[in-house]
């Protein structure tokens, strides 16, 4: 069993960047692929971005590419979500989640774990 928990959630003004960080517990990071998603009231949860497991490979979102990097360090359990130039519409609670078998990265049934979320707001 996994347990995710997020945290650098925040209040912010447009154009901010925040970095959000997830620290899975259990021994075996680095067998996980992980990803950020998003959900913001009345909208589905929605693919951020996502990095394989040995952090060469990421994937994003065509609405955060070039603004979002998704990074980790296996050496201390973490994945990272930096967020720059940050606009109201991407105020959403964000989770993470670690997959450890196979399929696309923007799929959420690929991931086995997910998180509580944590809560980014943007100001305009």
């Amino acid at each position: 069993q996994v347990q995710l928990v997020e945290s650098g959630g925040g209040l912010v003004p447009t154009g901010a960047s925040l970095r959000l960080s997830c620290a899975p517990s259990g021994r075996t990071f680095s067998t996980y692929a992980m990803g950020w998603f998003r959900q913001a009231p009345g909208k589905e949860r929605e693919f951020v971005g996502a990095i394989s497991r040995n952090g060469l490979s990421t994937y994003y979102a065509d609405s955060v590419k070039g603004r979002f990097a998704i990074s980790r360090d296996n050496a201390k359990n973490t994945v990272y979500l930096q967020m720059n130039s940050l606009k109201p519409e991407d105020t959403a609670v964000y989770y993470c989640a670690a997959g450890s078998g196979g399929g696309y990265a923007y799929d959420r049934n690929r991931y086995d774990y997910w998180g509580l979320g944590t809560q980014v707001t943007v100001s305009s």
